[in-house]
């Protein structure tokens, strides 16, 4: 094997395949190693001076900030992130669904025709006052062991969180905090839903569609109401066992893959990640959108950098602007915080060879393949438009995934080249690696193995079709490796934004 990856050809750096020591002959290049390269970091292939670019994926990943021989290892020691101006071109595409090749998996059909992938009981906190009583209720549940006898059920899950009081009640952060319970408490994969307030908090339940609380899935209470921790505990538990028989009811039919929406989601990214996991995954959601599917990209601060790329395959200016005003408000956002857009990479991304946010942007692009950006969707706001689309949010994956969810993603894929673990209940999570050594050292947490990609065992194109397949037997009730784990009950995280009270 080969002990470096070049990209493109008007790369001026290269990927390590492994440890590199100095004073190695590069197979391929002109070159020896000046010092030892970690894996997955990048080998300089030709002399550039101070203040020049640093090319890879044939783009600009930062400017080098002093002389770098070839041969040498290119990291956050000499090079450097600057801003500096991007080329957009959008012109008005037209989404087309390849009818043809319809494809289905075995999904649960609801009363309103959506259709759902999991089948949970979900007990969701209004306000983190309410919250000690959700666990209690899902506790309860848990340990009666009362759901052994009804195995369609896939189990009951605690939406709890730190919020719902303590802010201006028709803020911005209000209004993403209502969309987010609002997008949990409509979720296909929950049979049966049960929202619990306090009373008095700021989230009240009226706010959460006033008009569902005639809707024979979703309940609303208030401890207030009905007179405290035990009594409301009471009360929720007599409800639920009445209900499962009916929650229990259920048949998996074929549905067309058209009712899937995939979130797509990177963390723990390393050097590999824009090589191996993320073009494959691109590839698979490709495949999705073709067959009438959809997908969500997200984490703006970890497009930044590489938006150009999205704003050239928008479906129009309007879509092209909406983009652009995201990446202001984030401009604005940092600033004020005291941030900046290049305040990433984390340290273990910068550890598996990351250096700087446009380079693990323009890796983290790749997830969303090449299909049509058809709308760009304000977090956890409600999917509109079939096919590719963009959701706000932070590069924080638990928030990210928590708005993807919220806005419909009923899939969930997630490379890591670190060894990132995670779920997020009602939703099935599927754990992508970067990289065999990971895998291989955290097979039990990983759901597929894209190193063999960068080791030319399968090309992107087989990866990303596997990825497909696995898409769709997880959304047809095969269990990912997160929920065999039991992950998901903790990582409900609504993005906070604003001032608290």
């Amino acid at each position: 094997m080969n002990s470096l990856i070049v990209l493109n050809k008007n790369d001026n750096v290269g990927v390590s395949q492994f440890i590199i020591p100095e004073k190695t002959k590069i197979e391929g290049q002109d070159i020896s190693t000046i010092d030892p390269i970690p894996f997955g970091h990048k080998v300089c292939l030709k002399p550039i001076n101070k203040g020049e670019p640093i090319i890879k994926y044939d783009q600009i990943i930062g400017f080098a900030s002093k002389n770098i021989s070839a041969g040498e290892h290119v990291h956050s020691h000499n090079l450097e992130f600057k801003e500096f101006e991007r080329s957009f071109k959008v012109k008005d595409k037209k989404f087309i669904v390849d009818e043809k090749t319809e494809t289905f998996f075995n999904g649960i059909l609801r009363d309103n025709n959506q259709v759902a992938t999991r089948n949970y009981i979900g007990i969701v906190s209004t306000v983190n006052c309410s919250a000690t009583v959700t666990k209690m209720i899902v506790e309860k549940i848990k340990y009666s062991n009362i759901l052994n006898d009804y195995p369609n059920i896939d189990g009951i899950v605690p939406i709890t969180h730190s919020t719902g009081c303590g802010m201006n009640t028709v803020s911005e952060g209000m209004q993403i905090f209502q969309r987010t319970i609002d997008g949990f408490k409509n979720h296909p994969n929950f049979s049966h839903v049960f929202v619990i307030g306090l009373g008095c908090e700021c989230a009240q339940v009226s706010l959460f569609d006033e008009s569902l609380k005639k809707h024979n899935r979703i309940h609303f209470l208030t401890i207030q109401d009905e007179g405290g921790t035990k009594k409301i505990v009471d009360k929720v538990l007599s409800q639920i066992k009445n209900l499962l028989p009916e929650a229990n009811n259920i048949k998996r039919t074929p549905e067309s893959v058209s009712h899937l929406t995939l979130a797509l989601q990177c963390g723990g990214s390393d050097g590999y990640s824009g090589i191996t996991a993320n073009p494959a995954l691109g590839v698979a959601a490709d495949l999705l959108v073709k067959k009438g599917g959809s997908s969500i990209l997200s984490e703006t601060p970890e497009i930044y950098g590489a938006e150009h790329l999205l704003i050239n395959r928008a479906s129009n200016q309007k879509t092209a602007d909406k983009l652009l005003d995201r990446i202001k408000w984030w401009k604005h956002y940092t600033s004020i915080n005291n941030s900046t857009m290049d305040n990433n990479p984390a340290p273990g991304n910068k550890r598996g060879g990351l250096t700087t946010i446009l380079e693990k942007s323009l890796g983290a692009v790749a997830k969303g393949g090449k299909s049509i950006l058809q709308d760009v969707l304000q977090y956890a706001e409600p999917l509109k438009n079939k096919g590719f689309n963009f959701m706000d949010s932070p590069g924080y994956d638990p928030v990210s995934v928590t708005g993807q969810v919220a806005s419909g993603a009923n899939v969930i894929c997630f490379t890591t080249g670190r060894g990132s673990c995670f779920g997020c209940k009602p939703v099935p999570s599927l754990k992508l690696s970067t990289n065999t050594a990971m895998y291989e050292k955290m097979e039990e947490d990983m759901d597929i193995n894209c190193g063999t990609i960068a080791e030319g065992k399968e090309d992107i194109e087989k990866v990303g079709s596997k990825i497909f397949d696995l898409v769709v037997s997880t959304a047809s009730g095969n269990k990912s490796k997160s929920e065999i784990n039991g992950y998901g009950d903790e990582e409900f995280n609504p993005w906070q934004v604003g001032v608290v009270m």
